[in-house]
């Protein structure tokens, strides 16, 4: 295991601490949130914890079921009293994110946007003073005249491009929701607030990975093995 698998597994171990008995949880997607939740699956056990969970994605929806754990949905409970996520980027202090790595940003902005905490699980590579650089920003797009779309994101980014799928499977990266998505590529995102909004102007744009605002608190996992906990300013 690398010493980034451990920090994440650390950094889960302590943010599972947030979970309390009698509550609905939203779960976001990737694979440090599959750590959480195969330890937050093993807290429930050994506490009889009533916990109901909310999936963003249906991976996490069949490896919640798999863990035997309770399934509800955004309609019959609308207000989350917690939300357990992964991100792409953390910023410092600001505690904005970006995400969409795993093309599961939509479910998850919207799952996010509804919990009453948000907490979120990284490694220290992952935090950056400035959003942007290396990191895409991802945008999700309709399908239909994505070129056209693609073209406008073009105009206002330093470059974007339609995220192909993996080896073995021949195309674009297709959401849950069946739209697309952009990756675009910006130096240096001092307003990302800005930039934000002229990507959802845009007709054809579903949703942008830029995610303000919204964090509660970071637990960050270092590669000393300690875990930092950062809370927004």
């Amino acid at each position: 295991m690398s010493w980034i698998e451990k920090a994440r597994l650390s950094a889960a171990a302590q943010a599972v601490r947030e979970l309390r008995d009698r509550t609905t949880v939203g779960l976001g997607s990737g694979t440090t949130v599959l750590k959480a939740l195969d330890l937050a699956a093993e807290r429930i056990k050994k506490e009889h914890l009533n916990i109901n969970w909310v999936p963003t994605s249906y991976q996490m929806e069949i490896a919640a079921r798999r863990l035997g754990l309770k399934i509800t949905t955004l309609s019959e409970d609308i207000e989350l009293d917690l939300a357990i996520d992964g991100a792409d980027q953390v910023q410092w202090r600001s505690l904005d994110l970006v995400k969409g790595g795993g093309a599961a940003l939509l479910r998850e902005k919207i799952v996010d946007s509804t919990t009453k905490k948000l907490v979120i699980i990284i490694d220290e590579k992952k935090l950056a003073k400035t959003l942007g650089g290396e990191q895409p920003i991802p945008v999700e797009i309709t399908p239909f005249a994505y070129h056209a779309t693609l073209a406008k994101i073009n105009k206002i980014s330093e470059k974007a491009a339609l995220r192909e799928a993996p080896s073995g499977k021949v195309g674009p990266v297709v959401t849950d929701n069946g739209n697309l998505i952009i990756d675009a590529y910006y130096r240096n995102l001092r307003r990302p607030d800005i930039i934000n909004e002229k990507l959802r102007k845009i007709p054809g744009v579903v949703e942008t990975g830029l995610f303000l605002e919204m964090c509660d608190v970071a637990y960050v996992g270092r590669k000393d093995g300690k875990v930092d906990i950062l809370r927004r300013s």
